[in-house]
């Protein structure tokens, strides 16, 4: 049952989440516009093969513009070769604009060339809409999504906690009726038993401390989750005071060892 459960949840339910929340935002509520969100991820594979891959701390609806660029491109042997970050890119109408930025060439693990730009084209040809569309929330990925979306989020130091507990939960949920069965075999089989009431009782024990710790976990999560986000600012913050350019560089790399 367990293991049923797990192949549920990672092949139906991810489907079954994007189905409902899809009828819901664009046929019920009536929703025909955009709207503003954090964490914009746009893949482009090839042969199974990832090619390119462009992240967004966030972005705004109204003003159609991606935050926190960052662009990767992939070589053949699957390793970041190139990689462009922009404080900010724009939506023209017929293409993505992104100003005030880098560009590094990346060969051997090492960086080789750095370059400032004032305005570059983002290579990326979807529009606002279909970006906004392929966005899913975690509920919606699968374990293997969101494993990728962690390790992509973590090269650009940003929390992944709740992504880490949601990935978590979708092995631990599911086996903890096993585990209620392992141990629930032993006190059944036990040949002096008080009464059924005794049983009952123990039971209802056991189960209230498993939620209970379960919900301390998550908000040990949430709480950690803010004062990760504290520490990423401030450590950007220095980084940017000290001139610090090369962790761009090894960003990627890390992003690239963390795929394979």
């Amino acid at each position: 049952m367990s293991v049923g459960a797990i192949l549920f949840n990672e092949h139906v339910v991810p489907r079954a989440n994007t189905a409902y929340r899809n009828v819901i935002y664009y046929e019920i509520e009536g929703n025909s516009g955009m709207k503003s969100q954090e964490h914009v991820i746009i893949k482009e594979i090839e042969g199974g093969k990832i090619k390119r891959l462009v992240y967004a701390r966030s972005y705004n609806a109204e003003q159609q513009q991606l935050t926190g660029v960052s662009l990767q491109i992939f070589g053949a042997d699957g390793k970041v070769s190139h990689v462009e970050n922009a404080e900010y890119a724009e939506w023209t109408g017929s293409e993505w604009i992104m100003h005030k930025g880098d560009v590094y060439d990346i060969a051997d693990e090492h960086l080789e060339r750095r370059m400032r730009f004032e305005t570059q084209v983002l290579p990326v040809e979807k529009d606002p809409r279909q970006i906004i569309r392929e966005q899913k929330a975690p509920e919606e990925m699968t374990m293997r999504e969101l494993r990728h979306q962690i390790a992509l989020m973590q090269t650009q130091y940003v929390n992944t906690s709740k992504l880490e507990a949601e990935l978590y939960q979708r092995v631990s949920v599911p086996m903890a009726s096993l585990i209620f069965t392992l141990i629930g075999v032993p006190l059944g089989l036990q040949p002096t038993r008080n009464s059924s009431s005794a049983g009952f009782a123990m039971s209802v024990i056991i189960i209230f401390i498993y939620y209970a710790l379960m919900t301390m976990g998550n908000a040990f999560c949430t709480r950690r989750g803010a004062s990760a986000d504290a520490c990423r600012m401030d450590s950007e913050h220095r980084r940017h005071h000290r001139g610090h350019h090369s962790p761009a560089a090894r960003i990627a790399l890390r992003f690239a060892a963390a795929l394979v």
